[in-house]
């Protein structure tokens, strides 16, 4: 096992580094027949680019993507889809002067400790930019979900202390064109404060995302090992600065009484209708048709300016300060990924599904 590749049916291999040739995946498993192009992936690409905002960084790319294989006249064919975008905007220069020392915060001193080697620059494997694969594959899996009518959604719930309180739905849906993706204006009016003042003092600062899956039938998931919270808390958990998930209430159901936390039941036009959402749309690790939530803990940005203490490969101590082009907050990036991420896992249940039940 190379923890390369995530998915059973719906399999997805991602492959590249940050300061590469390029960055891709293969995917393998995708049922024939859909009208998938460039273009379609292509935008969901552009919502994990950095935005003109503060919070994010100033390298570059125009992450075009390019299908290899997989398609014939604008459709897919069965057979595994390659895609590719070529790495354009390196600046390997930034990171000479840390090529024997080990990043507070990165995965630099886990990967040489694990394979006696790494990549030093910009984290190589452990980039943020590994997370494009992810959304090219996801923007396949999002236009097969939309068939089904489901639809994921994500949106910056917070950024430090700021959390935004007043918003509606349609502008969750909309929130995509606010700079840190976030659906409340004046939440995001003070995010950008904050972010001046936290990039004035060299530093970086974490948030939280919440995803919304709407649309989801109900019995999707398997019980016991594979519970369908637990299928999206490890997807979720994938991501490079996540470090926490909720799912549903989450943590607050530990103050909750069971009679506060339980999601009651009604009968309407004899569907089932529940009163309250605590459970996330999911029950003994089975859908239940309502909307499915989850909430993840962004950390700060590892890479910052400021001084910090460090050792180097040979296990003396040194001082270090990182330089280069990384974001202040990584929320806003990490939308579009928790996106696809959920998308991924939600596919595959619903094709392993319909591989188990006649419809």
């Amino acid at each position: 096992m190379s923890g390369n590749t995530f998915g059973k049916i719906f399999k997805v291999t991602t492959f590249g580094e940050s300061h590469g040739l390029a960055v891709g995946c293969i995917v393998d498993g995708c049922p024939a027949g859909l009208a998938i192009s460039e273009a379609d992936i292509q935008i969901e690409l552009d919502k994990r680019k950095p935005g003109s905002g503060a919070a994010g960084t100033t390298r570059k790319e125009s992450d075009t993507i390019k299908i290899l294989s997989g398609t014939y006249e604008g459709k897919t064919t069965g057979t595994p889809i390659c895609l590719l975008a070529y790495n354009e905007s390196q600046n390997a220069s930034h990171y000479e002067n840390l090529k024997h020392l080990f990043r507070p915060g990165h995965a630099d001193y886990a990967y040489f400790m694990k394979y006696g080697i790494r990549d030093h620059r910009g984290g190589g494997r452990s980039s943020g930019r590994e997370t494009l694969a992810r959304v090219a594959a996801g923007a396949i899996a999002k236009k097969i979900l939309a068939k089904y009518g489901i639809s994921v959604v994500a949106y910056t719930k917070s950024i430090g202390p700021i959390s935004a309180k007043k918003f509606t739905q349609k502008d969750v849906d909309s929130s995509g064109t606010d700079q840190f993706k976030c659906p409340d204006k004046l939440a995001s009016k003070k995010m950008e404060k904050l972010i001046a003042d936290v990039a004035a003092k060299k530093d970086s600062i974490g948030g939280t995302v919440q995803i919304i899956a709407r649309g989801v039938p109900a019995g999707l998931g398997e019980p016991v090992f594979e519970k369908l919270d637990a299928e999206i808390a490890c997807a979720l958990m994938s991501i490079g600065a996540v470090k926490g998930v909720e799912i549903g209430s989450g943590f607050c159901a530990a103050t909750m009484a069971g009679s506060e936390n339980n999601d009651q039941i009604r009968s309407k036009n004899k569907k089932a209708e529940f009163l309250t959402n605590n459970a996330g749309g999911i029950l003994g690790g089975i859908s239940t048709g309502q909307d499915i939530i989850a909430n993840i803990s962004v950390k700060p940005t590892a890479s910052i300016s400021k001084k910090q203490k460090t050792i180097n490969t040979s296990m003396a101590e040194e001082d270090i300060e990182v330089i280069g082009r990384h974001d202040i907050c990584i929320c806003p990036r990490i939308v579009p990924v928790a996106e696809s991420m959920v998308a991924l896992v939600l596919l595959d249940v619903l094709l392993l599904q319909n591989a188990k039940r006649l419809m």
